[in-house]
Parts: structure tokens; C-alpha cells; sequence
């Protein structure tokens, strides 16, 4: 992206700056979600090497002798890089200028480091006391495990999300994508968002802090309270809910469906539609099918086996009942309902020329309007240090040998 073009994009975060000095995923998701807003992003990278991710693969896309990383793409569009060596005298000229024009800074290194860089929160609110400072560990910021490293699949052993995935309690399962980053990066931007908002009262930055172990016990929900409440320890138990009955994955003639029923009026609309006779011994309220599970399964698979997954889904659908089947991604990318949702963004990439990427989540209209003022023009996740040469132009700053292609 060019700095003379960085405010093209709008968006309600255009004007913004934002030093994006995080590496994996937490951090960039968190950074992206802002430029998706319409924020400039300025992502600082390890001169040679860059982000830990632009090495995460196969797969890798592109020429042999310049490898792209697909889950690099995932979390740095919309961004701009410059290579910096933090520990030398002109890379950290270069961020005290940076983050002297920053509104907010993401960081995600362990707690400690960015004192030893020179960067502690002081330092950096003596250069800018309106910067907003987002800070991302793995286990928390203090505590007695505050200094152990936080990957994704550790946070979702010790933050207990794996005990409540997987086919059954002997069979705790990952979740299929990084949640604990994800979440981590989620929760961040929002808290850079209300953090810009009291800025707008005090004239003050402030730090914002989160991490993978908080993301996680903040989303355990209704299994949180089961446990601090009830007193029960939950555990895996498949596609199936633990607290709704019949509420999951069901197996049909030729495949499996989903269904979600979630009231008694579903209930009895569903059992009506089905030959089932809502009113049973067992079967009558959600608190009996739930203690009943078994039989319920049973009985709704009994049902379904007369249907093949087309047919059912349309008389489930025919009949008011929640319902739909697992798609693969390649569906899900295909899928018209996806695209209607702005869920799929082309951009163009230096080296691989147009590409489609997963799209932002957030849509924006004009009040008292339908006009849709979303931001729909995005850049591609830069090479690295493609704009340090820009950036340090802007700044007004000598490019350095080092630092620049």
C-alpha cells in the first residue's frame, strides 16, 4: 500500500495510525480487524525473516525462489511492513518516530521484552502520552505462570476447552482453528476501541491488556457457570449439546443433518412433522430429553433414516426447525450466500496477481439509509519491508541499508 494513498480506504477508524509490532496471530488478527476499519496499519518485522507465520506452511504459493505463506495472508491484509532491527540504534529511531505519530501500538511479546527494548508503557507514554498500548500474552501479564509462553493449543489444553471437545471424555480434541488467538485478537481491538473512546474524554492514552488464557475462560459461557455455579464438571460428548435435546448431528439415509431444537414450540412443531409423539414418558419437557439423550437420539436417527439429506433438510425447513449439514470449505467459499455477505475479498498481490481472501465480519450502513458504507476496497498482506522505504520517506527519515530491499 502506498502512504500517499492511506487514507483511500475510509472507513470509521480512517486517520488512525496503528503500530502493529505483534508476530503469529493474536496480535496481527487484532491489527487486521483495525485495518479492516479503515485504520492505517504499519506492521514492524524482523529485518531478513519477518513474522514468525511468513515460514508457517505448506502451503506456500507463488515463485520458488519467493514462497508466500497462505496463513501469513490470513491475518495481514490491509497492513503495511517495514523491517526493523529492534536492537539497533536506527531501528528504534525509527518506532520512537513512528510511535510518536501512533495512536495505538500491539504488542504480543512476552511480558518484559519490550522493557528491555526501551519500550516499557512509561517510555513509550513519555513520547506519546495519547497512545493507546495493546499488550497480548499467553498466560496473563502477572501471576505466578505470567512468564510462560502461550501458543494456541497449549491455551486450550490448560484454559480446559479441549476437555469439553472431542467425541467423549477420553478424547479431548483441538478446535479446528487457533480460537485462543483468534479471541485474543478479537478481544484486543475491543479494547482498543473503548480505549480510543476515553481517549476522546481525557485526552489520554491508556494500556490495554489481554491474553490467550483470558480469550478463553471469557467465551466458556453456560459451561463456566454449570461449573462455578452447579458444580459439575463438564465433559466432552460429541455433536451433540449438553444442555438441549435433540440438539446436534444426526445421521439420515445417506449422510447426516443438523438441527437446533431449541423451545417446546420446536419441539412440538418438530414432533408433529416427524410422527414422534412429543408427549412421551421421557420426552416431554427439554429437561427430560436431556436426561434422556440416548433414546432421543435414537428415536429422531429412527425417523431420519427414511430420508436422504436433501429431502430432509427441506421438510425440515418446510416444518420451522432450525437445521443445516457440514460443509466442507471449499462449499463454504463457494457458497452464494458468502459472497452476498462480503465474506470473500479479492485483492491483488505483488507476486501472485489477484487472490481471494476470507473477508471481514463487520457491516456498515448510512442511518435512516440502505446505502452500505462498508469498506470494500482491500490491499493485499504485504511482502516484507515492502513499504519501509515509503514509511521512512514519510517520516522523513534516511532509508537504511539494512532495513531496506
Amino acid at each position: 500500500m502506498s502512504t500517499a494513498n492511506e487514507g483511500r480506504r475510509g472507513g470509521p477508524l480512517s486517520g488512525h495510525l496503528v503500530v502493529d509490532l505483534s508476530r503469529a496471530l493474536a496480535g496481527p488478527h487484532a491489527g487486521m480487524m483495525l485495518a479492516d476499519l479503515g485504520a492505517r496499519v504499519i506492521k514492524v518485522e524482523n529485518p531478513g525473516t519477518g513474522d514468525d507465520t511468513r515460514g508457517w506452511g505448506p502451503p506456500f504459493v507463488g515463485p520458488e525462489d519467493d514462497l508466500q505463506s497462505t496463513y501469513f495472508m490470513s491475518c495481514n491484509r490491509n497492513k503495511e511492513s517495514i523491517s526493523l532491527d529492534l536492537k539497533s540504534d536506527d531501528g528504534k529511531d525509527v518506532l520512537r518516530s513512528l510511535l510518536e505519530r501512533a495512536d495505538v501500538v500491539i504488542e504480543n511479546f512476552r511480558p518484559g521484552v519490550m522493557d528491555r527494548l526501551g519500550f516499557s508503557t512509561a517510555a513509550m507514554h513519555e513520547l506519546n502520552p495519547r497512545l493507546v498500548i495493546l499488550s497480548i500474552t499467553g498466560f496473563g501479564h502477572d501471576g505466578p505462570e505470567s512468564r510462560r509462553s502461550g501458543y494456541d493449543q497449549i491455551l486450550q489444553g490448560e484454559a480446559g476447552l479441549m476437555s469439553l471437545t472431542g467425541s467423549g471424555p477420553d478424547d479431548p480434541q483441538r478446535v479446528g482453528v487457533p480460537i485462543a488467538d483468534l479471541l485474543s485478537g478479537m478481544n484486543g481491538a475491543f479494547g482498543v476501541l473503548a480505549a480510543l473512546v476515553e481517549r476522546d474524554r481525557t485526552g489520554r492514552g491508556q494500556i490495554v491488556r489481554t491474553s490467550l488464557l483470558a480469550s478463553l475462560i471469557g467465551v466458556h459461557a453456560f459451561q463456566g457457570t454449570r461449573t462455578t455455579v452447579a458444580g459439575e464438571v463438564p465433559q466432552a460428548q460429541g455433536n451433540h449439546h449438553p444442555s438441549i435435546a435433540p440438539y446436534g448431528l444426526f445421521a439420515c439415509r445417506d449422510g447426516s443433518v443438523q438441527i437446533s431444537v431449541g423451545s417446546e414450540k420446536l419441539w412440538a412443531a418438530f414432533a408433529a412433522a416427524f410422527g414422534l409423539d412429543a408427549a412421551a414418558p421421557g420426552f416431554a419437557s427439554n429437561a427430560e430429553r436431556v436426561r434422556n439423550r440416548a433414546a432421543v437420539i435414537a428415536a429422531v436417527e429412527r425417523v431420519f433414516a427414511g430420508f436422504g439429506a436433501v429431502e430432509l433438510l427441506a421438510k425440515l425447513n418446510d416444518a420451522g426447525i432450525p437445521a443445516g449439514k457440514v460443509r466442507s470449505l471449499d462449499e463454504v467459499y463457494a457458497w452464494e450466500q458468502v459472497a452476498s455477505q462480503g465474506l470473500v475479498v479479492d485483492v491483488e498481490h505483488p507476486l501472485l496477481g489477484k487472490v481471494s481472501l476470507p473477508g471481514p465480519p463487520l457491516r456498515f450502513f448510512a442511518p435512516g439509509d440502505t446505502a452500505e458504507i462498508t469498506v470494500t476496497a482491500h490491499d493485499a498482506p504485504p511482502l516484507l519491508d515492502e513499504d519501509g522505504q515509503s514509511i521512512r520517506e514519510w517520516l522523513g527519515m534516511a532509508a537504511s541499508v539494512a532495513g531496506v530491499k
